[in-house]
Parts: C-alpha cells; structure tokens; sequence
C-alpha cells in the first residue's frame, strides 16, 4: 500500500471544501461562505477556529441551540441500544413519544414522519382521505385551499401550490386540487371554501414570506369559518411550533386548536430529521394499514431524541425564555428603524427584518453581518430573518443587534 499523499492528508480549509463541492454537490443551495466544524449552544466555529453567533437556528430546528446536552444524552443512549426497525416491527420508545407529543399539543394521534415536507405532504393525503371517508366528497374532487406566498416545503405536489416561480418553474406538471387565496384576508378565504374543500392549510405565521403576522383575530377566523363550512383546519407550525414565538405553538396566541397540526425541524433536536402530523382521532383515523408509511419515520432514535425535546418544552422555560427575549430583540430592532431598518415584524425570538434597499441585498448585509461574526440568512429582496435559538442570552441577542447597527452604519 502507498503511501498518502501530502495533498490527501493536510488539513482542508474553508475555501479548499467550498471549492471541492463545486463540481460534486447539487447547486440547490447558495450558502453563506462559512464552513461549521463545530458548534456549541449558540455559538458555531468554522474549520480555521472562527466563531459566530448563530441567529438563524437552521430555521428553527436548533431551537434549544446546538447539542443540548439533555438532547444530546437521550441520543447517546438510545444509541447503545437500538437505532431502526422499521415500522415491521413496534419499537419501546415510540408510543411514550406519541403519548407526550398528543398531551403537548392537546391532540390526539400521531403520525410520525422525517422531513417537514413528508409532514406537509402527509397531511395533504390526511386531509383528502377525510374529505372522502368522512365528508363524503366524491371521489378525486377534493380541494385544498393555502395561501399565497405560502412555504412548506419544495416536493413536486408542494411547490405544485406555492406562488414562488423559483421553486415552480421547470418542475411542472403540477398537482391539481389546490386554490391559493391571499394570505389574512378572511373574505378571499370565505370564498374559495366550498363543499370539495377537504382543508385550509396555512402558515400560523409565514416564515420564509419574511415572518409575516396576520391580523389579530385572522387565526381564530380561520378556526370558526372551517368548523362552520365542515372543513379542516391544518396549520404547518414547522417553523413556528415548539417555543419559537413565545408560545408553544404559534396558534396559542389566540387560543386557537387546528384540527390538524404539522411538526417538523426542532421535534428532532437538531440531531435527526423528526417530523409528525398530529390531529383529531377522526382524522388520523381515516388511515389504514398500507395507505401511508415511511421506514424511518418512528423509529427508535428519532423517537428518543423527540421524547426529550417535549419534556423540555414540558416545563415552559423555552417559551418564556422566547416571550421575554422577545421585547429585547423588538426594542432592539425598534431602535434601529430609520437607521436602515425600513420596517421589521416580530414574536418571540423571530423576526423578519426589512433593510433599506439602497444599503444592499439581503444576502449582502448577511455577508457583511457573517463578517462581524453574526450568522443570519436572507429571505426576499431586502430581508433577513433573525431566529436564534431560544437558549440564548440577552447580551448574546444584543451584540448581534449590534452587529446589525453597525453593518448598517458602515453601509450607509
């Protein structure tokens, strides 16, 4: 055997890897040009040893920040004893996390999946085999209505209902059954409601659409137009679900039970891919036995790992911590509006903020924030999104703040 060679054995930076997944990487995504080697709390480091302060908490599924150690604890235990069997078999740990999840969100089955978009795409085949079973729509004539500017995932059927032409063109045909009505706008949704709608399926709060709030009072309209025109109600709550708006839930602020709720990113700690569909026992319980599954979904590791997220969500510190670190990032962000903050919208520890145009794109004030050692992501246009994990400080959240004035400043 040959020895390596030198080039094969020295330590790769930054650089050197980003150039190496040029040619051997799909061009799916266009990162930031930092390269995480390890991570702690909130705080990541790259392969030369830099540190930033991560205020994007891989789009909430570090909710409770990078290795947790009581998250970290359930996986290593778990792994000594039993990773996968498939849905062949029942695992030790799935039914306790079902259980757990149910009694969280004061629903009553659980689906378990992987992915937020097997959640959403789950829960699309749920909402249709109610429609028929139930409802008694006729056959292939159920109706789905969502929101425009809508994300909830990039599957063919998915983006088959977003208004997002990057994440539609050149991937047609699209799934028919979808109307796609404006998002908080109660009237529009009255109208595309009739006897085919098997569901309304939106966002609580619309997160890649730059962390838009409807109206107060929207949620609940929702709620009651769906109970009275005999539909579902299905909130994808991946991204704001599970602490990140000072709630458990998103649609707890105004005292809103969906009849379908979708879980994803940080169910699974942000150490395996956990997603679920929970709902009302009439719903989860149309299914049968061949008409939905995944090999991974529930299994032993992924159930552990979720068992632990919902006990600490169990005790309430993760909400109130994003509640109250909530007022630090809205006055912070307060202060800078007219200081190139052209406007923002925020609950809890997640925010989408509006720069002025002239000082840059999105992607260039995160390149110039990733410089002063703040990792964000941008959205559309002039925006960026700010979600930190919930386990960080108020000094942590104010130096990022101030990063931000200061990136704005120099801009200017």
């Amino acid at each position: 055997m040959t020895a390596p060679t030198r080039a094969t054995t020295r330590t790769r930076t930054s650089a050197d890897l980003i150039r190496a997944e040029e040619p051997v990487l799909a061009h799916n995504y266009h990162p930031l040009p930092v390269v995480v080697a390890r991570a702690e709390g909130t705080w990541v480091e790259d392969v030369e040893g830099r540190r930033y302060l991560d205020m994007l908490a891989g789009y909430s599924a570090l909710n409770f920040g990078h290795r947790h150690p009581a998250l970290i604890e359930a996986a290593h235990r778990q792994l000594d004893q039993l990773t996968l069997t498939s849905r062949a078999f029942h695992n030790d740990r799935l039914a306790g996390f079902a259980e757990r999840l149910a009694e969280l969100t004061g629903l009553d089955m659980v689906l378990p999946m992987n992915t937020g978009a097997e959640a959403v795409e789950s829960g699309v085949k749920v909402a249709r085999k109610w429609a028929y079973d139930v409802k008694g729509v006729p056959a292939d004539r159920a109706t789905i209505v969502v929101a425009a500017d809508n994300f909830h995932g990039r599957t063919t059927t998915i983006v088959s209902f977003s208004t997002d032409e990057t994440a539609r063109a050149g991937f047609g045909p699209f799934t028919p059954g979808f109307r796609i009505v404006p998002y908080n706008d109660l009237a529009a949704l009255e109208e595309a409601v009739d006897e085919t709608t098997a569901a309304v399926l939106i966002e609580p709060i619309q997160g890649e659409a730059g962390v838009i709030i409807p109206d107060e009072g929207y949620l609940a309209g929702v709620r009651e137009l769906t109970r009275r025109k005999g539909c579902l109600f299905v909130a994808d709550e991946i991204q704001s679900g599970l602490g990140r708006t000072g709630r458990t839930l998103a649609v707890e602020h105004e005292d809103v039970v969906p009849d379908v709720l979708l879980l994803g990113k940080a169910l699974g700690g942000g150490i395996v891919p956990v997603s679920a569909v929970v709902a009302r026992r009439e719903v989860l319980g149309v299914l049968r036995p061949g008409e939905h599954g995944s090999t991974f979904g529930g299994n032993p590791l992924a159930a552990a790992v979720g068992t632990a997220v919902v006990e600490l969500l169990e005790t309430g510190e993760f909400q109130r911590r994003a509640a109250e670190l909530g007022v630090v990032l809205r006055d912070g962000l307060a202060e800078l509006v007219g200081k190139g903050v052209t406007g923002f919208r925020a609950r809890g520890l997640w925010a989408g903020v509006d720069v002025d145009p002239a000082l840059g794109t999105g992607r260039e004030i995160s390149e110039r924030l990733m410089r002063e050692g703040v990792l964000v992501k941008d959205t559309h246009g002039s925006t960026i999104r700010l979600a930190p994990p919930l386990t960080i400080t108020a000094e942590e959240l104010r130096s990022a703040l101030g990063a931000l004035e200061k990136v704005l400043g120099e801009t200017g």
